[in-house]
């Protein structure tokens, strides 16, 4: 990971960064939310003694059920959570992103080695736990809530209100340590895949700003895919201690042991099929958000 990353890219400022990636968060979450949602109910289902009394046997059962139960809308349910913290959460991450790019690179004409934006991306990672952790708490447990038919917080404020005062700001951040694992390498990845396919496939003689948008979808999807192909694991165990009742795990390793001797390896990349047919549209779209949000604020404001 040392060839160093094609010049012909403008750096582009911190800020326009964190303006554009705001509009990448909210271009994502509207593409991957549904499938988000069904990633999580597959993930947390309780353990069936019997195959035939299993809640949901797979992807298109939980889809199919959701949808029956709940209409189109109970796949967007816990999306209160994540619509407020998603676009600052991208936001973050390419900020982030660049900010970490650019503390490595002190003359623009020098480009980046493929390990400098991949540490670029763990730093991104980094920045949005902060927001990420008690969203997806959140998140998860209103997903599961409305999957078993329960109905203990009534969205996510008064998810958030509950947590906090029923045991304070440690409860609203349960899952930090987790989230961390899953994010801090696959934001790595992401970024670097992403870097590297749109230089891959600019061509010859034209600058990777004038990517077509069909380019931008294809590098923003494959990053997104290969993004959860290493974040799954952490991913079902994060779900798994952010949902489960107070006092089930000691802690992480306890998460993992529960997990294997119940289910098996297997059981750590349980919603497969939801995750992956989420990670390559919803990424496209993130990307794509972020392009033509970057591409208008440098019409609008090229001095920034």
């Amino acid at each position: 990971m040392s060839a160093p990353v094609m010049p012909g890219e403008e750096r582009v400022s911190p800020l326009k960064n964190f303006l554009a990636g705001g509009v990448g968060g909210a271009f994502l979450l509207l593409a991957g939310h549904p499938l988000d949602t069904i990633k999580v109910r597959l993930q947390t289902q309780p353990k069936a003694s019997c195959p035939q009394y299993v809640l949901y046997t797979g992807t298109y059962d939980c889809f199919r059920k959701t949808v029956s139960k709940e209409g189109l809308l109970g796949l967007y349910k816990g999306m209160g959570a994540p619509l407020a913290g998603v676009a600052p959460m991208m936001a973050i991450s390419f900020f982030g992103f660049g900010l970490g790019k650019q503390l490595q690179q002190r003359d623009a004409a020098t480009p980046l080695t493929n390990t400098q934006v991949f540490l670029a991306g763990c730093l991104a990672g980094v920045f949005t736990t902060v927001i990420v952790a008690p969203g997806e708490r959140i998140k998860c447990l209103l997903q599961v809530q409305a999957g078993s038919g329960q109905s203990k917080y009534s969205g996510p404020v008064d998810c958030a209100v509950r947590l906090y005062r029923e045991q304070g700001l440690r409860s609203v951040y349960k899952g930090t340590l987790l989230t961390l694992i899953r994010d801090v390498p696959s934001n790595g990845l992401y970024f670097l895949t992403y870097e590297c396919l749109k230089h891959f496939l600019t061509p010859e003689g034209q600058s990777v700003s004038q990517l077509s948008t069909p380019n931008i979808l294809l590098a923003g999807g494959v990053a997104g895919i290969l993004n959860w192909t290493i974040a799954l694991p952490p991913d079902v165990l994060k779900s798994n201690f952010q949902t489960a009742a107070d006092g089930k795990y000691s802690g992480l390793a306890d998460v993992l042991r529960t997990l294997l001797r119940e289910e098996g390896a297997k059981g750590l990349y349980k919603g497969f099929n939801a995750v992956f047919l989420r990670a390559f549209p919803a990424n496209a779209a993130c990307f794509l958000g972020f392009e033509v949000a970057l591409k208008g604020l440098n019409w609008l404001a090229p001095s920034w």
